[in-house]
């Protein structure tokens, strides 16, 4: 199959869930590809790529500059001058001292707070009891868009999905403004997400096959 016949079955997808393709936003993980790759991605009709490791991403921008990046992989504070105002998106903010590092090198770089809603302790992301502070601290220094989570690894997803909604919404009543971004949603899982209310999925097996093993 090719990423574009993937991807038709993908929106098809979307809309068994009861959702309008076109107001969902797909996030293409290709991290571990390399950039033929991307290019088919981009050839399909997707316009955002997903990487979770800050050089990479750097590598592949050199060569397709005009591409929506985001960053969805977790980000040291010590590698965050290299990724502020690089990206498009960076989803992975997790707490308010990598915000800080990010603040003095780009303070209008969009972002989503990370919330680790599965409450899994491998897991990057706020805590989810301490988020709604963590999430006001971050939109005073940032262009904060709205929140992202990664579902638990086992089990049933939706209290996850509709707990990061839940704390989207009091965000936007605490800071008095707008966050229209819920980035949840992987290719095991999407549904799920998109029935709790999702705007942003990130896909990368159902789109591209198993990831190259390095």
């Amino acid at each position: 199959m090719t990423v574009a016949e993937n991807l038709a079955k993908v929106r098809e997808r979307i809309t068994r869930a009861g959702r309008d393709p076109d107001e969902v936003a797909i996030v293409a993980v290709t991290k571990g590809f390399d950039v033929s790759v991307c290019r088919q991605a981009l050839d399909a009709g997707l316009r955002m790529l997903g990487e979770n490791r800050v050089q990479e991403a750097l590598a592949k921008m050199e060569q397709l500059p005009d591409v929506e990046w985001h960053l969805i992989g977790h980000l040291q504070t010590n590698k965050a001058r290299l990724a502020a105002g690089h990206f498009a998106l960076i989803q992975s903010v997790d707490s308010v001292r990598l915000a800080e590092a990010l603040a003095p090198h780009a303070p209008a770089q969009q972002v989503l707070v990370e919330v680790n809603v599965a409450r899994e302790p491998q897991r990057s992301g706020a805590d989810p009891d301490q988020a709604l502070d963590v999430i006001a601290t971050v939109a005073a220094m940032l262009d904060l868009r709205g929140l992202m989570a990664m579902g638990p690894s086992s089990g049933d997803p939706t209290p996850a999905f509709a707990e990061l909604r839940g704390l989207r919404d009091q965000a936007q009543q605490r800071i008095g403004k707008p966050l229209p971004v819920l980035s949840m949603g992987m290719s095991g899982d999407f549904e799920a997400a998109l029935a709790a209310g999702s705007t942003m999925v990130r896909l990368g097996q159902v789109l591209f096959g198993p990831r190259p093993r390095v």
